[in-house]
């Protein structure tokens, strides 16, 4: 094998790491976009904190007057996944309009909160709805892409958990968990399981998601 080529990935993995040193998350937003949120936590499971950012676009043609006559901010959320590399960190996956506004109109209802959490090494979206539940994306860094791996939700009424979702990608099993306690007052709460098998080709990547209110979990 030529000496060369022996050597190239070496060269190329030293470049690499050597412009990880010093960068900082900020580096990675785009022009016209600016931080949200910030969130740190091991996503690779090296021990290191790696980065999650969610960013938002800064067109000032998407603020907008609500139903109540008040400028809202109706721009677009996004995400960028970063791994902590020596001083600095490495560009791991993104998508720049994934999240709608966090002004959205509820209508009766509040509108959910986005929040991202950290855990076993894989990176969970989660949107809380208060007294009337959650639902939440998990994924996992694998082929060089974070994939859909799970999906969970509750359904409530208040203390009371209806219903309750979950999907295993990699398994391809759903349950359904329903509470038959018509009396329950919370966490007396009677459930009825039911599995089945999903049928899925492909795991949904981070990246390709073009809106996460669009992502319908009921067609599995």
């Amino acid at each position: 094998m030529n000496k060369f080529l022996r050597i190239f990935p070496l060269l190329l993995l030293t470049i690499i790491n050597c412009n990880a040193q010093n960068n900082k998350p900020s580096d990675f937003i785009p022009k016209e976009y600016v931080e949200f949120e910030k969130y740190f936590g091991d996503l690779n499971k090296d021990g290191k904190e790696d980065c999650v950012l969610i960013i938002k676009k800064t067109d000032k043609n998407n603020i907008i007057k609500n139903r109540f006559d008040k400028n809202v901010d109706k721009n677009r959320r996004g995400i960028i996944v970063l791994f902590k590399y020596g001083n600095g960190y490495q560009l791991a996956d993104k998508n720049y309009n994934c999240f709608s506004s966090e002004n959205e109109d509820g209508g009766v209802y509040f509108p959910p909160e986005l929040g991202i959490e950290f855990q076993r090494g894989n990176l969970i979206i989660h949107y809380g709805h208060g007294r009337y539940g959650f639902w939440r994306y998990t994924f996992r860094f694998q082929d060089s892409n974070f994939n859909l791996i799970g999906y969970d939700s509750s359904s409530n009424h208040g203390p009371i958990i209806n219903r309750e979702t979950s999907i295993n990608f990699l398994t391809e099993k759903k349950l359904i968990r329903e509470n038959t306690n018509k009396n329950a007052e919370g966490g007396d709460e009677t459930f009825k399981e039911t599995w089945s098998n999903i049928e899925i080709e492909n795991l949904i990547k981070l990246s390709e998601i073009k809106d996460f209110d669009e992502l319908d979990m009921y067609n599995y």
